[in-house]
């Protein structure tokens, strides 16, 4: 069994299936990705793993525990921010994490993440891109194993979303978290991860998984010659024509 262990048999919305008989394991410290066409199930299946959405068949395992809703082993980043517009980066930090909220621990996390000084500042105040910083923040400010992210640099400019990137792989391989993360951007499934994993547009297992040996620190001039793009798009282009 893998350190995170997904068994999907089923999941419906309405009358329409959207996973079926999906299996997916990850070990632990291992960065996944899931593209696929929108559509395809991949943010469902974020928040089934999350423990936000239990309407469904199957099972969710961690390190042979079985899941049963939202766990403080498991961090999640959405594709938007999500900041209350009411508290301070550093309140929004450690929202939901405990009675005893530790902002000492917010403001040492928001200086990991580029964002020192930023603690008493109000959500308004930040740009996009050190929005999307605090709320990576917030998602490892519980200390998680696993963190998943769905989207989480879609609405940044491309600089931005280089340095996010680079932000997330040295927090991730530093605290040897194990990362699902859902993507549209071959580029950046190929930069931050350890195996790049195809969902089919239809119900099912999963239509393909690529693994990416390329050492850290990566190249992105090297990755860019990688004949790993070239099979993922090959792929997908087949999922669309069926």
């Amino acid at each position: 069994m893998s350190f995170l262990d997904i068994a999907i048999d089923e999941k419906r919305h309405g009358a329409r299936a959207v996973l079926r008989g999906l299996r997916l394991g990850l070990d632990q410290g291992e960065i996944v990705s899931l593209v696929g066409a929108s559509g395809c199930g991949k943010s469902t299946l974020l928040s089934i793993v999350a423990g936000l959405d239990s309407a469904y068949r199957g099972t969710v395992r961690l390190d042979g525990r079985q899941l049963k809703g939202p766990d403080a082993d498991v961090g999640l980043v959405f594709q938007a921010p999500r900041l209350f517009p009411w508290l301070t980066v550093a309140q929004n930090v450690v929202f939901g994490g405990g009675a005893k909220p530790n902002l000492e621990r917010a403001h040492a996390l928001l200086e990991e993440v580029g964002l020192k000084g930023y603690g008493d500042a109000l959500p308004k105040q930040l740009s996009g891109g050190q929005a999307q910083r605090a709320a990576i923040a917030r998602g490892l400010y519980l200390e998680p194993h696993v963190l998943l992210l769905d989207e989480p640099f879609s609405a940044v400019d491309a600089f931005t979303r280089m340095r996010l990137q680079d932000l997330l792989a040295e927090a991730a391989r530093q605290r040897g978290l194990t990362v699902l993360l859902v993507t549209h951007d071959i580029d950046e499934a190929i930069y931050l991860s350890d195996r790049v994993v195809l969902m089919d547009g239809v119900p099912g297992p999963v239509r393909a998984e690529f693994t990416n040996d390329a050492p850290w620190p990566r190249e992105r001039s090297k990755l860019a010659l990688s004949p790993l793009k070239p099979a993922i798009l090959d792929s997908l282009h087949a999922v669309h024509a069926i």
